[in-house]
Formats: C-alpha cells, structure tokens, sequence
C-alpha cells in the first residue's frame, strides 16, 4: 500500500511540475501590452513591410534615439486588443487596421513608408543621411 501511495504521491508531482512549466512558458512567451505607454509600433513577424521597417529602424539606429514599445500582433490576443484601441480613437475602421501600425502617443501611422517619414521629421533625418537597402547612403 504504501508503494502505491509513494507512486501516487510521485505521479502528482509530476503532473503539478507540468502544469507549473506550461504556465511558465506562456507568462514568459507573452508580449504583454499591459501599461504600454508612447510610442507603440505594432508589427507582424509574418508581414513583409513590417521586416522593411525594421530593417530600415536598425540601419539607421532608430531606437538609439527614440523609445519604442513594439508588440506583435499576429499571436498576441492583447496586443491586438490594444492594437483595436488605438485604431479606434483615430477613427480608423477595423476592416483598415493593418501593420506595420505606428501609435505615436497621440496619432496613428499605418504602412511602413509614412512610418519612416515619422522618424526622419522626428529625429530630423534628411535623405542624404538615411540609408536605403544595401545600406548605401542615399543621395
């Protein structure tokens, strides 16, 4: 009897370590949006615009400069709540919203082009200085 007891006890353990370890994982996996404040870039991993901006903010070390939050929204159910919000108090349609979404604190930017432009106006980039995809500067 006590066997089974020690095998039982042994087997619930196991089973509360699992559980613990998938809550875990999930806590630690998720990009909360919770408190988010400022500058929000909204982005998909699968979005090929979104991989342009990025590559784009990198170059020209956007983020050295400005503090950015950025959530991805393809597999985060918060984010894209808080993606919807934002949406919102800019008026823009649900059927409209799509990534890369800039939020600047006050205004919504969409697409990564007009991104862009938000961030040579803000850190007053001219385009001899920002470097386009070959990392060339641009004349």
């Amino acid at each position: 009897m006590s066997k089974n007891i020690k095998i039982f006890v042994g087997i619930l353990i196991v089973i509360i370590a699992i559980i613990f370890a998938i809550f875990y994982w999930q806590k630690s996996n998720k990009q909360s949006s919770t408190n988010v404040e400022g500058i929000i870039l909204f982005y998909s991993t699968s979005c090929p615009h979104c991989a342009a901006l990025e590559e784009w903010m990198v170059k020209n070390n956007i983020e050295a400069s400005v503090e950015i939050s950025k959530l991805e929204v393809s597999a985060n159910k918060d984010n894209q709540k808080l993606l919807g919000e934002k949406a919102t108090i800019c008026k823009i349609a649900t059927d409209s919203i799509g990534v890369p979404f800039l939020w600047t604190g006050t205004d919504c930017i969409l697409g990564d082009e007009p991104i862009e432009q938000f961030f040579k106006q803000k850190l007053n980039i001219n385009e001899s200085t920002a470097t386009n995809e070959t990392n060339e500067v641009i004349q």
